[in-house]
């Protein structure tokens, strides 16, 4: 689903056209749609209607304080993989006790934090992290609420380097160390078991292997049941994909329905984690073409925006819809659509198929997960701009960043 709309010849997100963000804010700049954002939420809440179920909107894929605090108006909790994520949701008025903290490098001052903060639950993914864990709530004179992140071992059949739930991950704990670890941590003072996690990856398509999760996640629910530790909540992740060329996206109902089925009367609460299915398609990158380069095998459009504002590209080697905000009428040209900065790699896309002249403006689709929130200064360029379209109005959400704020906490030696 598209957040831009052509109309009357350009290209507009909800009432505002692209061309005249452009003019008022430069480029590049980041775009979101408030209703976009508000729409992929309620889709979500739909689809649980009836369950006992908290949806955690997952902060490392977005973490601007304007779209945080969009979620936290909607009711949402939040996943968390730092302090610094933590100091973000409290700043944007999100809800302590609906936030829970993932990630495999807790520091003794993130866990006090997020103690002192009063977070939901920690996600914990290794024994070191236990043991440190408990040592630190002992020293705040807290108990720590816990749930182990197991590894379920279910192929997520996406890309390799977003799959998270195998048992070669760097993430949580094998599933068949579970039974073990929570016995340990049964028997530590400063915790108090919760319930159990488990994530296997993102962009995720095909439902079937979310509910497969979900049976391994309850049998070892169950398992513990026998032993006398109860869980009060099973979090399922997140990962659901999104459409960024020709996949086919369930909605979040259908996507969600057999894992849901699974769960099918549980009394423990359900938890989601989703991030790229509530904001990749409420964003995009405008830009501006700034030169045009023909060549006998390959013609490039260089652009004002680089793998440092989006990096998805060139990490992943993933797609994004690049499309005029003004469309020409005439034949379009084969462009490798590449940015200024010094690296062969610095591409946004491959081969598309444009009409272009130099000063055109391009929307770079679907960039509303993982594109500022994994931007960079590289070739001390300054971060992109961003604003978010409210019905008819423009709000300024981050505003562009300046060369001397780039290296103002460098120093030179006297």
């Amino acid at each position: 689903m598209s957040v831009a709309e052509l109309r009357n010849g350009a290209l507009h997100v909800e009432g505002v056209k692209l061309a005249d963000i452009a003019v008022q804010h430069g480029t590049p700049c980041y775009v979101y749609s408030r209703a976009a954002l508000g729409a992929a939420f309620e889709a979500y809440r739909a689809a649980l209607a009836g369950c006992d179920a908290t949806v955690c909107f997952a902060v490392k894929s977005n973490s601007n304080l304007a779209v945080l605090n969009v979620f936290a108006r909607l009711g949402a909790g939040f996943d968390i993989v730092s302090g610094g994520e933590l100091a973000r949701v409290l700043a944007a008025g999100g809800d302590a006790a609906k936030v829970v903290f993932s990630g495999v490098g807790k520091t003794r001052d993130e866990m006090r934090a997020a103690l002192d903060a009063g977070i939901f639950c920690f996600n914990v993914e290794s024994a070191s992290e236990l043991e440190r864990l408990n040592a630190v709530a002992g020293e705040c004179g807290k108990r720590a609420p816990i749930a182990f992140r197991v590894n379920p071992n279910v192929d997520p059949k996406t890309h390799p380097y977003i799959s998270t739930g195998l048992k070669t991950s760097k993430f949580g704990i094998p599933y068949d160390d579970a039974l073990a670890l929570y016995r340990q941590a049964r028997a530590l003072p400063h915790l108090d078991i919760r319930g159990i996690a488990c994530h296997i990856g993102s962009q995720l398509l095909d439902p079937a292997p979310a509910a497969e999760a979900a049976e391994k996640v309850l049998a070892l629910v169950d398992a513990l049941a026998a032993e006398g530790i109860a869980l009060a909540h099973i979090d399922l992740g997140g990962g659901m994909g999104i459409r960024y060329s020709d996949e086919n996206v369930l909605p979040a109902a259908d996507y969600l329905a057999p894992m849901l089925k699974v769960l099918a009367g549980r009394r423990e609460r359900l938890l989601l984690e989703p991030g790229r299915s509530l904001v990749g398609n409420a964003g995009l990158l405008l830009t501006r073409v700034e030169f045009l380069k023909h060549g006998e095998e390959k013609n490039f459009a260089v652009v004002d925006a680089a793998m440092n504002d989006l990096a998805r590209p060139a990490l992943y080697d993933a797609w994004h819809d690049i499309v005029p905000v003004v469309p020409r009428a005439a034949v379009a040209t084969a462009y490798e659509i590449v940015g200024p900065v010094c690296e062969s790699g610095d591409f946004l896309g491959r081969g598309r198929q444009l009409a272009l002249q130099e000063g055109d403006l391009l929307a770079v689709m679907s960039a509303g997960a993982y594109g500022m929130a994994m931007s960079s200064n590289y070739n001390t360029r300054p971060r992109a701009a961003e604003v978010m379209v409210d019905a008819d109005r423009v709000h300024v959400v981050g505003r562009r960043e300046t060369v001397p704020e780039i290296f103002a906490r460098e120093s030179i030696l006297p």
